[in-house]
């Protein structure tokens, strides 16, 4: 237990740690490197910001949820940091697109279409996505369905923490491709430096929630 809190605790400090170096660049200063131009609206910085916000939202809600389902204080803790974490990120992110003049949603953009236009190699395909896939009635890989949080909002106890666990781990797996496609193809300097933080962090806590499942007896959700 007292390695699965201090892996939960790095996990979560690392993303702050990036988050918060990310708005101090995006703040910017005297002695700060001059501001990139403003992002366009279909730009790589611009769809991320519009799509890992509702990533993120997703995750806050199935942390919410699973906390009043369960009374295991490990899975409470994890749930409330991965719903801290993304809460505060997600604020950047809409912070950003409003401080750029762009709109949260645009009405005729797919989901993380930014992926394949703006060169950052991955696109949708399930494979190509780090092993998360968009399962039917989900919006992007890795996202729970409605079906899928009903689940979790009527399973308790064990069933309750090994559902989370493994609907988590898909959705951070989604998460993680998705961020990487930003780190790898977005221009703003914060984002980029904001979505290698999301990267790093959530791939420790990928290791967590897999020694999670195991400790409760269970197999992590199959590879699509």
């Amino acid at each position: 237990m007292t390695r699965t809190y201090w892996v939960a605790g790095s996990a979560v400090g690392l993303a702050l740690l990036f988050a918060v170096g990310a708005t101090v660049a995006t703040a910017g200063g005297a002695d700060s490197a001059p501001p990139s131009r403003t992002p366009g609206l279909y730009s790589a910085d611009a769809g991320f910001a519009r799509d890992m916000a509702v990533h993120h939202q997703q995750a806050v809600e199935m942390s919410f949820i699973v906390r009043d389902r369960t009374k295991d204080e490990p899975v409470r803790v994890l749930a409330y940091d991965i719903a801290n974490t993304q809460a505060n990120q997600r604020g950047m992110l809409l912070g950003w697109l409003d401080m750029w003049g762009l709109p949260k949603v645009v009405a005729d953009e797919p989901p993380m279409s930014w992926m394949g236009s703006e060169g950052a190699g991955h696109g949708m395909d399930g494979h190509a996505m780090g092993g998360a896939v968009t399962k039917p009635g989900a919006l992007m890989p890795g996202m729970a369905t409605k079906e899928d949080l009903a689940r979790l909002g009527s399973a308790e106890g064990r069933d309750a923490e090994v559902l989370y666990l493994r609907l988590m781990t898909e959705h951070h797996k989604g998460g993680v491709a998705m961020a990487q496609g930003c780190a790898d193809a977005c221009g703003n300097p914060a984002e980029r430096a904001l979505a290698q933080g999301m990267v790093e962090a959530q791939q420790s806590e990928l290791l967590l929630m897999a020694d999670m499942l195991k400790q409760r007896g269970a197999e992590p959700p199959a590879a699509g």
